[in-house]
């Protein structure tokens, strides 16, 4: 057996299910989505075996976002679990066969508190989908398991499908960056959502340079600014920067530089950052364009300070 050649065809087997599914959307999904955004109270997802396992991430997925979210094992439902249903929540059922015996005897209990239920199956008429009020159906010809056993395509559709519910119901929402960081507020990912410009920028005695300033009075303040200083007008209006590395090119150029006008090599137009956005769309930036320091602006564009990508590493957010 080429090994990699059996790697290649579970994943071409898992994207041409998932493409099958792509091409099999249809209206049931807008209104399982009207149904998420009418849910009053939570979304209990609930699944057995390998769909279980899916059910718990999409419930994670759901929570993480905005919408208030559990999960529920069918199992231990049946055995008073159950009773975390109520009424104004909604019930996101996971079943390849539409036909588990245990999310099946829980119907029995939702539908006495008129819970409505959203089922992802691959079988459209299962028992399941009969009592659902809307199916989401991904059709799986066949697992990608060699023996057509063991649950890998039709998992993989089920997760994509929670997900892209997931998403649409973030944006309906409103949610923003802000709301993810408050639910965020640990570890690495609650730094980067967390951590603003105007959390780390330098917003007292840094030293600014006017257009008519030589390159002699620039060479001190871009040693003590790592750099790059920022190029200002009367109103404090940035017209451009000048850094370590725009002196070095006019050296090499120009002997006699010293007394030269900073607006004749100065960068005009630079990129900056203002004191309200996060620090990782700051430090994204710089990435992208090669620099190591941004002039802050505020909405006037006057300078109001500058960040640098190493006080943004401290801070945590790379």
């Amino acid at each position: 057996m080429n090994h990699l050649d059996e790697i290649d065809r579970v994943f071409r087997m898992e994207i041409e299910t998932l493409a099958r599914v792509r091409e099999n959307l249809d209206d049931s999904y807008a209104k399982a989505l009207e149904l998420l955004l009418r849910c009053t109270g939570k979304v209990v997802v609930s699944g057995t075996g390998k769909s279980g396992i899916i059910a718990h991430k999409i419930a994670s997925t759901l929570s993480s976002t905005g919408t208030p979210a559990l999960f529920l094992d069918p199992g231990s439902g049946m055995h008073g679990d159950v009773g975390i249903l109520q009424t104004g929540d909604l019930l996101l059922a996971i079943s390849k066969s539409g036909e588990t015996e245990e999310l099946m005897s829980m119907l029995l209990y939702v539908k006495k508190l008129s819970v409505p239920v959203i089922c992802i199956t691959t079988v459209r008429e299962s028992s399941l989908g009969k009592n659902s009020d809307q199916v989401l159906w991904t059709p799986v010809d066949e697992e990608a398991c060699p023996l057509n056993l063991a649950p890998t395509s039709s998992t993989t559709a089920a997760l994509v499908v929670g997900d892209a519910l997931a998403m649409v119901v973030l944006q309906l929402k409103g949610f923003q960056e802000k709301d993810f960081a408050a639910l965020h507020p640990g570890g690495t990912l609650g730094t980067k959502l967390s951590v603003r410009v105007a959390d780390v920028m330098i917003t007292d005695e840094y030293p600014l340079l006017g257009e008519g300033a030589t390159i002699k009075d620039s060479i001190a303040p871009l040693a003590g600014m790592r750099g790059t200083v920022p190029v200002v007008d009367e109103d404090r209006r940035i017209t451009g920067v000048l850094t370590a590395g725009d002196l070095t090119r006019l050296m090499e150029r120009d002997a006699d530089f010293l007394d030269k006008p900073i607006g004749e090599i100065m960068t005009r137009d630079p990129k900056t950052a203002g004191p309200e956005e996060l620090g990782s769309a700051a430090v994204h930036r710089m990435e992208t364009h090669g620099i190591m320091a941004l002039p802050v602006e505020d909405e006037a564009g006057r300078l109001v300070g500058i960040v640098h990508l190493h006080d943004l590493m401290r801070s945590g957010v790379v």
